[in-house]
């Protein structure tokens, strides 16, 4: 069968390969891949500036948000050919930490755990795949395409789970959310936050396209006059900082209400430096209670909440975040970043 490969430690080597078939274990889903979305990660893992191949290999199959459709599934199995399913991307190290074997890999304290498509273990870009049953989550059949939407939404599940478990240290009322960036992951915390009843407000560069009104269909206000003319509006009781910009990141530790919350999950480039008042940012945080949080991956729970969040929203808005879907012969157009992308899909059949 087909699949995308780089030779993890050698720029620009992605590649079409023929790899053998995969074969399900006990207590594995034989899958037929149908899709995966493209991300930032895949284009730094194509860039060599990420990525570990399995043990023994020295190409990684890429791929890490994925749909697929279950060939076939164990007889004791909540699953049956037909199902619609995404892999859960982080799996727990082979002696797991306190976190790990308490099924919060999410949140590895040795580091020794994997990722599909990214660290130790193959990806999703492929025609068939192989996953556990216990790390594979069942979605809705009528979402679609759009369940490929699931593993970025889960990043988005886990943020908002760990805001709330942040903010309920003491009351914790909140009534308005800044989001800063409006890629996918943004405009994912943003129909989060939305639907959770809150004003929400997003700030990007763009000043026209398909973002601003993305973000105006979301019924949410968007900002693209900088930080400090967000700050003339709004006063939030919570950030989600989605762009990994470190002038972005910065500000937002300074705009938030008293008991403000900032969770970062955009990742900065190495090396990146500025001139920062950190005085004022010390300030900011004791004087008010604040707390500045970093979130990466997702568990289970989150899958499922990142499953359910996408099932209740509308699906026309839903499918707009995809901005282009590129069939897997034209891989390498799919790993081009063009202005107007939110998030492009490669389709595998």
């Amino acid at each position: 069968m087909r699949a995308l490969t780089v030779e993890t430690g050698r720029p620009d080597s992605l590649a079409m390969t023929e790899v053998p078939d995969p074969v399900a274990g006990p207590g594995e889903l034989l899958v037929e891949g149908l899709a995966v979305g493209v991300c930032a990660t895949d284009r730094e893992i194509i860039a060599a500036e990420y990525g570990e191949a399995p043990p023994g290999e020295h190409r990684l199959v890429i791929g890490h948000e994925s749909l697929g459709r279950v060939v076939s599934a164990p007889d004791d199995s909540d699953f049956a050919s037909g199902d619609h399913v995404v892999g859960v991307v982080r799996r727990p190290d082979p002696e797991p930490c306190g976190a790990c074997a308490r099924g919060l890999f999410d949140m590895c304290r040795n580091g020794r755990y994997t990722e599909r498509g990214i660290k130790g273990v193959d990806g999703f870009a492929s025609q068939r795949w192989t996953v556990p049953t216990e790390y594979a989550v069942k979605v809705p059949e009528g979402l679609g395409e759009l369940a490929v939407l699931v593993e970025p939404a889960s990043v988005l599940a886990k943020a908002w789970d760990q805001i709330d478990a942040v903010g309920n240290r003491s009351w914790f009322a909140p009534k308005t959310v800044l989001v800063t960036g409006a890629g996918p992951i943004g405009l994912l915390g943003a129909l989060m936050g939305v639907q959770r009843g809150l004003e929400v407000h997003v700030l990007d560069q763009v000043t026209e396209g398909v973002k601003p009104q993305l973000v105006a269909d979301l019924g949410a206000v968007y900002h693209h006059r900088g930080m400090s003319a967000v700050a003339d509006h709004v006063e939030p009781d919570i950030v989600i900082e989605a762009t990994g910009a470190p002038s972005v990141v910065g500000e937002s530790m300074t705009i938030t209400g008293p008991y403000g919350v900032v969770c970062v999950t955009g990742v900065s480039t190495p090396g990146s430096t500025m001139r920062v008042d950190m005085g004022a940012i010390n300030r900011e945080i004791v004087l008010d209670n604040d707390v500045v949080i970093g979130s990466v991956n997702a568990n289970l729970d989150h899958y499922a909440v990142a499953a359910r969040v996408l099932a209740d929203a509308d699906p026309d808005w839903v499918s707009r975040l995809i901005s282009r879907r590129v069939p897997i012969d034209d891989y390498p157009e799919a790993f081009q970043e063009r202005a107007d992308d939110v998030k492009v899909v490669l389709t595998l059949q």
